[in-house]
């Protein structure tokens, strides 16, 4: 089984794939692992600071080749990033997406509102973040919404999170 968990910016997904990684004793890979490695490495021109059109575009076909090289391989899998495209089905056949699941999170703009403080409190719970003075109340609504349209326009899940984060993300099947 492949489980991919993406959302955008300050979501959980890493402390949530920490959190799967832990109670179903799978391994979890970061599309931001990969992105440094590559750009470190020398392996491509984008910097952390490139697009996400521009890290998508680069890194989803890499992510999309060990995905079906573990599914192949009959082995789990979590992947966690922000950069999986919206119409990442369109990329694998039938006998690949059976063993897909995918969850997006996503947080509602009351719910930014409400606990941004907190939002930020906990953003380096799981990573350690160098400057994250871009993330505002406003970017994050945004983004959000961004991801919950592009979801719904392509018929993919997600997770709103709207009231309490922990039960909220807790009640997610794969927990």
């Amino acid at each position: 089984m492949i489980i991919i968990v993406t959302g955008t910016t300050h979501t959980g997904k890493t402390r949530y794939a920490q959190k799967l990684m832990e109670k179903l004793h799978i391994p979890y890979i970061s599309q931001d692992h990969i992105k440094m490695g590559l750009i470190r490495s020398g392996y491509t021109s984008l910097s952390p600071d490139s697009s996400d059109a521009d890290m998508t575009a680069f890194l989803w076909p890499v992510t999309r080749e060990i995905i079906k090289t573990a599914v192949e391989n009959k082995q789990n899998l979590i992947v966690e990033g922000c950069y999986i495209p919206f119409t990442w089905k369109t990329d694998f056949d039938e006998e690949y997406l059976k063993e897909i699941k995918f969850i997006c999170l996503c947080f509602s703009e009351r719910y930014i509102t409400e606990h941004y403080q907190e939002i930020m409190k906990y953003e380096g719970i799981i990573e350690n973040r160098i400057d994250d003075g871009y993330c505002t109340q406003d970017l994050l609504k945004r983004e959000n919404e961004r991801f919950r349209q592009g979801c719904m326009n392509n018929g993919l899940p997600f997770v709103l999170i709207d009231d309490d984060y922990e039960q909220t993300v807790e009640s997610i099947c794969f927990l």
